[in-house]
């Protein structure tokens, strides 16, 4: 029934707003709405630092809401990387751990994120919270190799996530539902290195929903040298499972602990078997 009402309010609004295209006041009212949103902004504390980040729907206030609730395990890990690292955010979204760990940590970030409908929010996040000198966007979905393919996306919303780069199964190996797909440039770890003149990073924090464990086998040569690693490995996709331990063991990297929060475990939803796994190097 609630989906139903979306779906509703969904077709009520797009009509009002196909009608009210049609004359000048009427364009000139939804630009007026279209920038309200954009404008509208949630202030979230985490102790005593404040970030202040962009809600201009319900995916981005649901993101900022349960900011300090929804993955406490990566705070908590970001919290302990030293001063000044570099940490590569991979799958970064709207940027709100590049922003934390630039802000809290002064940490220099790499916010890797392809999706064109997340890249302003993840640069009005970055600009908001004053880290502009810190955080560098890199708009290129990591991969293992180098070259143009697609990106497959399920939503078209800010803030959305579950898209995969050069495939066509999700976060759970299965075949994605497609709503929309463009082609862009894809790197790999190694290449973003050699080729883009990237810093080695110190650490990474990977979370792409799906294709953790190609982005892994073409950064073989960074991985041993990175000093931990906190990746989104779902224990249900057991061929992605399997080859993240593999690769990341054959990096010389030992697992210290795999966490989701309470939110996760509560749930009945499909990302239950989800967890963020800690890989530090001994």
């Amino acid at each position: 029934m609630k989906e139903i009402i979306k779906q509703l309010v969904r077709r009520l609004a797009g009509g009002f707003f196909w009608i009210a295209g049609k004359s000048i006041i009427g364009r000139y009212f939804h630009n007026q709405v279209l920038n309200m949103a954009m404008g509208q902004t949630l202030k979230v504390f985490r102790g005593s630092l404040a970030l202040v980040l962009p809600v201009p729907n319900s995916v981005c206030r649901f993101r900022a809401e349960t900011f300090s609730t929804k993955e406490p395990e990566t705070l908590e890990w970001i919290d302990n990387i030293p001063k000044g690292a570099v940490l590569w955010d991979v799958g970064a979204n709207i940027g709100l751990y590049s922003v934390y760990a630039a802000k809290q940590i002064g940490c220099r970030v790499f916010a890797f994120e392809p999706s064109v409908f997340n890249l302003e929010l993840l640069a009005r996040n970055i600009f908001l919270n004053g880290v502009t000198d810190q955080v560098c966007l890199v708009p290129l979905a990591l991969s293992d190799g180098f070259g143009p393919n697609r990106l497959h996306m399920t939503t078209t919303e800010w803030g959305g996530a579950l898209s995969t780069f050069g495939q066509d199964y999700g976060f759970d190996g299965k075949a994605m539902h497609q709503v929309f797909q463009f082609q862009t440039l894809g790197v790999s770890m190694e290449d973003a290195v050699q080729r883009l003149g990237l810093p080695q990073p110190d650490y990474i924090k990977m979370d792409v929903d799906g294709i953790e464990h190609l982005i892994l086998k073409g950064g073989q040569s960074v991985l041993g040298r990175v000093k931990g690693i906190l990746i989104e490995v779902n224990d249900d996709f057991r061929d992605q499972s399997e080859q993240c331990q593999r690769l990341l063991g054959e990096a010389g990297l030992m697992m210290k602990e795999k966490r989701h929060s309470k939110i996760i475990e509560n749930s009945m939803s499909v990302f239950k078997h989800c967890y963020n796994q800690i890989w530090v190097r001994p």
